[in-house]
Order: C-alpha cells, then structure tokens, then sequence
C-alpha cells in the first residue's frame, strides 16, 4: 500500500474515514456481510465496544475503516474521554508532531487546529502557525477546549452514524454479561435515562471503559492497586502489596478571570475540612493541600508555586494558571475573551482520601462527591483567599466555567481517571523493560540505554513514569522512562478469548501504568485492538493464535503498519 495515498484519503478536511482507504491492498479487510442487527432487546454486530474515551473511540475507527460494523457505548454524553468528559488536555511527548502516534491521531490533532483556524477569530498570527496551540498551556503543545476535540471526534463518527455501520449508545452503562467457555456471547447495557437493559451481541468485544468495568462482569481475570517487589521485581515497586492503593483521581473544572467582577461561589459545604487537610502521605506532603506549594514529585522536596490569572510573571515559581490553558485571549482577536480560560488539574485537587477501583457504586459516588468537593474547596480559596503580589487575598473575577466542561456543577462529566483494574495479560509490562534506571540494571553490553524491542509491537509511546499521590498513603513516584513499543501480548486475556482491553485495562503494572495511561498511548491501544479485531474476524485467527504464529503475527503487523501504525521507533 502506498502509504501516503492512504493518508490522503484520511484528510480530515475530506470527510475523514468517509471513503475506504484501502483500494486492493493485500492487507485490506473486506466489508463484511454482518449488519448492525436491532431486535426488541437486543443489538448485534462484528465488534462491541464498551467506553467511548480515546481508546474506544481508535478501536471503532480502526474497526469502521476496515468495513466492520461497530456499537459504542458511553457511560456520560460525550465521547473523548479524558480529552473531553474529564477535562485534561493531552499530555504527550515531545516528537508528537512528527512521529511517534499513529497517523491518524495526528490526523485528530490537525483537524483540532483547523477547527480553530476555520470558526474562531484567531489573530493574523495565530491563524497562520502550523502548530496552533489554542491555549499556549505549558503541558501540551495542544491545549484546547474539551466541546473542540469533541466536535472533530463527532465529524469522524458521522460517515458511519449516517449509514448505521456505527450505532452510537451515549448514557449506556454496562451493567453485566453473558460469558460460555472463556467466550464473552452479550454485553448488557443499561440506558442511564430510560432504565432499559439492551444486550449487545458480537464475536469480539473492547473493554474502553475508564475503570475495566468488563473484566469482573466476564469472569476475566485480572489485577489492582500497586504490586511488591517480590511479585515483579521492579526497582520501584512497594515493599508490600496492595490491591487498594492506586494512584489519586481528580475531578478537573475551567474557569477564566474577568477583572473588576464578582464570581464567587457560595463556600462549598466541605470547605472548613479542605482548607485545614494536609494529605496523609509518606514521605510527607508539603504542607496544606490548599496552598501554593506541593511536594516536587522527582524528589519529593516543598516546592512553591505561583498563580497569576492574568498570566504575569510568579518568579521561578510556575503559574498554575499557564499549566493546563485553554484559551489564551492573545491568540484571538481583542476583545473576542474578556480573559483566558484554563483547566484546572492540579496538585491541589488531586483526591487522596478513597479508592475509586474495583469498588461497589455507593463508594464509587461518595468518593467522587467528595472529590468535587475538594475542587470547589480549591475554587472558593482560589477566589477568597490565595496570596495576591500586591499584599491582598483572593481573585473574586474567577469565574466557574461549567459551560466549557458541558456541566451545571460546573465540574467535569467524570473524574479524570489514572488507573484501573489491569487484565492479567499474556505478556505484562515491567519496569525493567520502560524504566531508564532499572532497564540500565538489566542490560548486559556498553551500548545505550533503550527500551526492548518487542516481536509482536503493535504500537509505541513515551512518557515519563508518573504516580501521582495514592489512596495508599505514596506520595509521587516520578521517574525517566524510555521510548517504548507496545507488545501485543500485553493487549490479550489470559485465559478470556474474544474479550480486549483497550484503556488503562492493559497488561502493565502499578509502576509501568505511570507511562501507558496518557492520550496517544491509549488511542494507540484502541486502533491496535480494533484492528486485531478486523483481522481475527478475516482470517478466523483467535488473538492468541495470531501472536503465537509467527507468520500470522507478522503478516498483522504488516497489515497494521499499512494504514498508518507505527510498530518501532526510528
């Protein structure tokens, strides 16, 4: 396949994902003869997947473009997940323009741009920058609006919405399944605003879903929390095991500034406890949890912090309000924003005091309520008693921008999630094999430092290994990685044969989740898996099979590579 031709044919401007970019290459799947079936109480096609963040979203694309048809399910109603319900820009790597993505979430990052440069009255300047960065944010070379990224994902959906090869189940919540020997035959769905349960039948299903909710539900084995040192023997890991301690969720929110104006909410009733909390971490945290100052995650020393919502200098300190923004008003024409807008996702709303995973739904809720409690407490100080550079407190022209996160609380659609249940893999990733200082410990020979190169990648990443605070009591563990591949091995069940996971559900561990949770990696996952999908359903290979093969594994990869996968880095 010429490879160029493909990307052509998947400009975004030209109704990406509209038109088959496959013409007669050898490694093209055909469209299958099975159509998305609707019965009274029931919905079938070749691929289900559960979870409509960015891994769920790849999967399906992966899946449409190589003629299956899809059903999607979505838990709130947006897709996106962490890019939009959760509210966090992508946190990516440094080569992200160029390489090291497949080219299709490149193809997303572009049309984020386009979108701006097409309906927002940017400035002569900003309109003509090849790499737009809306919001100019320090974390990302593409900070912009969550509703933005959710447009353009909607765009790439519409081809396949229109003619029903994709059905869409937005507020559907899986709620059980349907397992025979190892074989996962029904999904169960439940329509959080009707109450009706659908089953959803398919030969192959994706677990996307921001937690793992189908591994329990199918009987698939799998792990939690933070692994010991005598279980994988990786430099970081903890002494004692503890399948409760994962890492902190946060709940995120925007809010711009408006000088000379008065937004400020009423106190949050959970205010008095928040503002008094140090978290109960080991080694210690820097002091109040509402303060200007966190424990510097590389050493864990007090670091300060500045805040300035008008963007003005904070001394050596970073300005929170620069970290995770938006909009920055420069950008676009006088007068168009009153002030930026920024995302709130900081140290001081990460929430520490409760698990989150593998729990029951009253904890689940009594968690996240109480985490939005945290983010409002941050809000209400921010606006009333943060120091000011002129001597005073508070910024009462913050402004609570629910509307930018599609809200009335004003807080995110779900809590920005960094670990989940993790299948128990045919492959698991270890720090030895992404870790800068324990892979040198493992090398034999003087060459450089670098990550394994896997038999069967079906992807690459980078990131560093970033733990943040746990439910356990850790503080950060944050440390250097290598760029990595992503094993195929890592992508398959133990023992469940037509179940895949396609989030934070991978085969890693506590430690090496720190760098296969951010968005290129997990859109990465879900392109790899829809597209297994694809192939098994061709050729008749279970997943196990095509990676024990190695004729079969080889010729996957081929097929992957051609439309756009990148399997090693340069």
């Amino acid at each position: 396949m010429n490879r160029r031709n493909f990307i052509g044919n998947l400009a975004l401007g030209g109704g990406l994902l509209g038109v088959s970019p496959f013409g007669s290459s050898a490694y093209a799947v055909p469209v299958t003869k099975r159509k998305v079936l609707v019965g009274t109480d029931s919905l079938s096609a070749d691929l289900v997947v559960a979870g409509g963040g960015l891994g769920g979203c790849a999967a399906a694309f992966a899946a449409l473009r190589n003629g299956l048809t899809v059903i999607l399910t979505e838990e709130t109603d947006w897709v996106g997940g962490q890019i939009t319900q959760q509210g966090v820009p992508p946190d990516e790597h440094q080569w992200i323009e160029t390489h090291g993505a497949p080219q299709l979430y490149r193809d997303f990052r572009t049309a984020v741009r386009e979108y701006y440069k097409k309906f927002y009255p940017l400035t002569a300047d900003a309109k003509a920058q090849e790499f737009l960065n809306p919001g100019n944010g320090s974390v990302s070379r593409l900070c912009h609006e969550p509703r933005v990224a959710l447009a353009v994902l909607h765009d790439m959906m519409a081809p396949y919405l229109s003619n029903r090869q994709l059905v869409l189940l937005l507020e559907h919540k899986a709620v059980g399944a349907e397992v025979n020997d190892k074989k996962v035959k029904a999904l169960h769905v439940k329509s959080l605003r009707f109450e009706k349960i659908y089953a959803l039948e398919a030969p192959y299903f994706v677990d996307a879903t921001e937690l793992g909710d189908l591994l329990p539900m199918t009987g698939t084995a799998y792990v939690t929390g933070a692994e010991s040192k005598a279980q994988t023997n990786e430099l970081h890991a903890a002494d004692t095991a503890d399948p409760t301690n994962n890492q902190a969720f946060t709940m995120c929110f925007a809010m711009d500034y408006v000088p000379g104006e008065d937004h400020v909410i009423p106190k949050p009733r959970e205010y008095d406890f928040w503002r008094n909390h140090t978290p109960p971490l080991s080694p210690p945290w820097s002091g109040k949890i509402l303060e200007l100052n966190y424990s510097n995650p590389r050493d864990l020393k007090p670091k300060a912090l500045g805040f300035h919502p008008e963007g003005l200098p904070t001394g050596d300190s970073l300005n929170l309000w620069l970290y995770r923004r938006l909009i920055h008003k420069a950008n676009f024409v006088e007068g168009h924003y009153p002030g930026d807008i920024t995302i709130v996702n900081w140290p001081q709303n990460d929430y520490m005091l409760g698990n989150i995973v593998d729990v029951d739904d009253e904890t689940f809720h009594h968690h996240v309520e109480r985490g939005k409690q945290l983010s409002l407490s941050l809000l209400y100080w921010l606006q009333t008693e943060a120091p000011r550079p002129d001597g005073g407190q508070g910024w009462p022209g913050l402004r609570l921008r629910g509307d930018v996160m599609g809200t009335e609380d004003g807080l995110a659609k779900y809590p920005y999630v960094r670990e989940a249940r993790r299948i128990k893999a045919l492959f698991t990733v270890l720090e030895e094999h992404v870790g800068a200082e324990n892979r040198k410990m493992v090398m034999t020979g003087d060459g450089p430092v670098k990550a394994p190169d896997f038999y069967d990648s079906v992807g690459v990443g980078y990131y560093h290994i970033d733990l943040h605070p746990s439910s356990g009591g850790d503080n950060y563990i944050d440390f250097g990685s290598l760029p990595f591949q992503i094993p195929l091995g890592s992508l398959i069940p133990q023992e469940t044969e037509n179940l895949l996971p396609a989030n934070k559900n991978i085969g890693t561990t506590h430690i090496t989740n720190g760098c296969y949770r951010l968005h290129p990696v997990e859109w990465s996952i879900g392109e790899a898996v829809g597209m297994l999908g694809a192939y098994c359903l061709e050729t008749g290979q279970r997943p196990i099979a095509v990676r024990e093969n190695r004729e079969k594994l080889v010729d996957f990869q081929r097929f992957i590579r051609s439309q756009g996968i990148e399997t090693h880095w340069p």
